[in-house]
């Protein structure tokens, strides 16, 4: 993938990188260690304060979406789904008890599934030269190990959007470098999921990848994001973990908002519905 880089606009000025570069010399003396000294932009603790949360949100916001638009990504293939589903054959380490072991060893068909629907998006990405279809996933382990591995397969960069948890959220080995991004906050991660997303894919998991998948529905039907397919892989599990027609049913939500969503069993339906909606089989 050829990397793009935006020109730096022509300036008399001296250039903030090299300011710090020669504060790394200047000679050691009381005043030179004060933290009062340091260059603002290059005082961790000064940027991390309470007061400067504003700046954290803007940088978060910033970079990835700077170098993901340099590199010419337009849009992305979102995969959510849940840590905890190991590869098939592999022990289910989430699992708290025997109960957990089958469930999660029964749904480590859906690792193989996220891995084929990311091959299948890649390579439709491959054709557009890496600009569209780019597989984007949280960047850990489970379902989001599977969505890299597939774009790796196929010899295709992917994103990934980790998140510093106790837990679990190392980058998983598949994640193409330069792409690995990591942030602090939820709100931000969230939104780069959806900026460029021309469509979600959403796996079984657990309350994150239920709050992606409402955050989605909810744009879509609130029209703050425009329509783009989403879908729900594994229909048994999604029809006893939620049921959306007892909302509609209620009336707290439209009798056609269920539409925003269609569910699908292998990668080979979710990706068909998203190639007739795209006209990529024309």
């Amino acid at each position: 993938m050829t990397k793009l880089t935006t020109p730096i606009p022509r300036s008399p000025l001296k250039r903030s990188h090299k300011d710090r570069e020669q504060m790394r010399t200047v000679p050691d003396t009381p005043q030179t260690r004060s933290q009062a000294y340091k260059l603002a932009f290059d005082d961790m603790e000064f940027l991390c304060r309470h007061e400067t949360r504003p700046i954290r949100l803007q940088l978060e916001l910033m970079k990835p979406e700077l170098l993901m638009e340099e590199a010419g990504i337009v849009s992305t293939t979102v995969l959510f789904g849940g840590a905890r589903i190991a590869e098939p054959g592999t022990k289910p380490w989430a699992a708290r008890n025997e109960t957990q072991a089958k469930s999660l060893k029964a749904s480590s068909k859906y690792y193989d599934e996220a891995r084929r629907y990311a091959q299948l998006s890649s390579l439709a990405s491959k054709k557009t030269g890496f600009s569209e279809y780019v597989v984007v996933t949280g960047g850990g382990p489970g379902v989001m190990e599977a969505g890299a591995r597939g774009a790796l397969d196929v010899g295709a960069p992917n994103i990934g959007l980790n998140i510093v948890l106790p837990h679990e959220q190392a980058p998983n080995k598949y994640v193409t470098p330069e792409f690995s991004f990591n942030f602090h906050y939820f709100a931000i991660r969230k939104m780069h999921f959806l900026m460029r997303a021309s469509s979600v894919a959403i796996f079984p998991g657990g309350f994150g990848t239920l709050d992606e998948f409402f955050e989605t529905l909810t744009l879509i039907q609130t029209g703050r994001m425009e329509r783009i397919p989403v879908v729900l892989f594994g229909k048994q599990f999604w029809e006893r973990v939620i049921n959306i027609e007892a909302l509609a049913e209620e009336g707290t939500i439209a009798p056609d908002d269920p539409d925003l969503f269609t569910i699908v069993d292998t990668a080979e339906q979710g990706w068909s519905l998203v190639s007739s909606y795209y006209g990529l089989d024309d």
